[in-house]
């Protein structure tokens, strides 16, 4: 059944006479600027309705990702009117760091749901477009429909959104948010919301406190006459349709849930690290030998941004044990404040360190 003023709203939309029936915006917005807005506004000059997918959507806060996918929707709703608001779909869009067919697929899924919603003219396909700019890496997805027409969009004064996020979690934050207003590089209503999330949000502080921290860890590194490339392994550890996780101690990813693992030492081999930071952080009780045999794969993850710490390519592993009623007994260990087993089916990516979450649906064959 249409839903109630369906065909009235279609009709306005066909009296607009615009190129496009749909125009489909990507991004992260973290946080939403003046370059973005100036997309949307010509999004809406061009289609009758404007789907904006927010990527990077159900993860945990972190240096990259401090803002959810529900307050970045609130920004970009703060620059508009009602009127254009009803021309607005905004929906949450998960990253698939492992398996590009797959997020395209979301992203074809999303757009055709908005579109049987509201397209009204069954004998006629409706038009869409994706709407962009090939502002660097960042911008392959607009190769990936060809499917759809495309609407090329100058970079607005080639604002880019990383200085201004690592501005607002500084010990400047205050005096920066002032420059800002000064200026209109993030709209005013999007400033005004900014200003609420730092004095009422109480995830505001621990992401600033996390935020220090990898500005500490990267100074460390400062003197180095190339940019480091870290080396990493984790372990994912399956019996029974559970996965063993540890609770994070410490930043970055304090009090989330990830693999254990850690950095590799110069003296050991990848295989041999995994193991010994498995044990250290999980205290199980399996026989070495037993955790070898129990090796099913092992897979290279280095998605470029997927630790805020730097460059840092992880070696997982995939371990599974033999099916048994009792579950071997873990306890926390040197960098890891809990250890537990988790049902397979309750892994939520909004309490997952890094990618960890992505990870193991690629060990599990799930992505």
């Amino acid at each position: 059944m249409d839903r109630p003023g369906k065909e009235k709203y279609s009709k306005e939309f066909a009296a607009m006479q615009r190129d496009y029936d749909f125009a489909v915006f990507i991004g992260r917005f973290q946080p939403f600027h003046s370059g973005h807005l100036a997309v949307i506004k010509e999004g809406l000059a061009q289609a009758s309705h404007l789907i904006v997918l927010i990527g990077s959507a159900h993860q945990p806060r972190s240096p990259r990702n401090p803002w959810t996918h529900e307050e970045r929707e609130s920004f970009i709703r703060a620059c508009f009117s009602d009127s254009e608001g009803k021309r607005l779909t905004c929906l949450p869009l998960m990253d698939v760091p492992y398996n590009d067919e797959l997020w395209v697929r979301n992203v074809q899924s999303s757009v055709a749901g908005i579109v049987t919603a509201l397209h009204s003219i069954p004998h006629q396909p409706a038009t869409i477009a994706l709407i962009g700019h090939h502002k660097d890496h960042t911008g392959f997805y607009l190769n990936l429909f060809p499917q759809w027409g495309s609407l090329a969009v100058e970079n607005y004064r080639e604002i880019s959104a990383t200085p201004l996020r690592e501005g607002l979690f500084t010990d400047g934050a205050e005096s920066f948010l002032e420059t800002l207003k000064q200026d209109t590089v993030i709209p005013p209503a999007v400033i005004a919301e900014l200003e609420r999330y730092i004095a009422t949000n109480p995830a505001y502080g621990a992401m600033r406190e996390e935020m220090a921290f990898i500005h500490r860890y990267k100074a460390s590194w400062q003197a180095a006459p190339y940019q480091p490339t870290h080396v990493t392994v984790d372990a994912a550890v399956v019996q029974s349709g559970h996965i063993l996780l540890i609770e994070r101690r410490a930043y970055p990813g304090k009090g989330l849930w990830a693999l254990p693992g850690g950095f590799v030492d110069p003296h050991e081999k990848l295989v041999d690290a995994c193991l010994r930071e498995l044990r250290e952080e999980t205290r199980l009780k399996v026989p070495l030998p037993v955790l070898k045999g129990s090796i099913k794969k092992q897979d290279v993850f280095d998605e470029p941004h997927r630790s805020a710490r730097g460059r840092t390519i992880t070696h997982a592993y995939y371990l599974e044990l033999q099916p048994s009623q009792q579950l071997p007994k873990v306890k926390g260990g040197d960098d890891a404040k809990r250890a537990r087993w988790v049902p397979l089916a309750n892994l939520k990516p909004t309490e997952m360190f890094e990618d960890h979450y992505y990870i193991i649906q690629s060990l599990l064959g799930s992505a």
